[in-house]
């Protein structure tokens, strides 16, 4: 059964359109990767996560799709995470190299992750809200989370574009 997130901020809903964007490019570059079977699904699982957000819609599946999505990210980040430590030991644990592949793969999980953080709280909030037709709004800090994750997603995609890709490594 479908039904409508409590009403959102436009902060909240813009931010998840711009993150189902981000989500939706990435996926769409993923072919050339070796192992993109993995990362594919999941920044599409993400980008349609995210829309359903900005479109104010949600439903029992698309929870535990955001769930299925939200442990896929943390399995990713920890196999990149453990790639990470076995090329560059310790070190490549806290690296922010850019030109490395295994530190794209840690941020882009990464990102995921909250992303599907934040989707999970405010399915968690509509199902709090009292059913009278009062139209509560969610908590401001998810729509501050997401916009923090807009300001760190778009960021790093800009310095990455503007400084980094020339130099890239596979």
């Amino acid at each position: 059964m479908a039904m409508s997130f409590p009403a959102q901020s436009p902060l909240f809903s813009s931010c998840s359109l711009l993150m189902t964007l981000l989500f939706a490019y990435s996926a769409s570059v993923q072919l050339d990767d070796p192992d993109w079977y993995f990362w594919l699904p999941l920044y599409a699982v993400a980008s349609a996560v995210n829309l359903s957000q900005a479109l104010s819609f949600q439903s029992k599946v698309l929870a535990q799709v955001s769930e299925f999505a939200l442990w896929g990210g943390v399995f990713l980040l920890l196999k990149v995470v453990c790639e990470a430590c076995h090329v560059d030991g310790v070190g490549g644990l806290w690296s922010m190299d850019m030109r490395e592949r295994v530190v794209r793969e840690k941020i882009g999980s990464g990102l995921v992750v909250i992303s599907m953080i934040l989707y999970l709280k405010a399915t968690s909030h509509a199902s709090k809200v009292p059913k009278r037709g009062k139209s509560e709004q969610a908590p401001t800090s998810l729509g501050y989370g997401m916009a923090i994750l807009v300001a760190v997603s778009f960021g790093l995609s800009f310095y990455f574009f503007l400084s980094v890709k020339e130099q890239m490594r596979f």
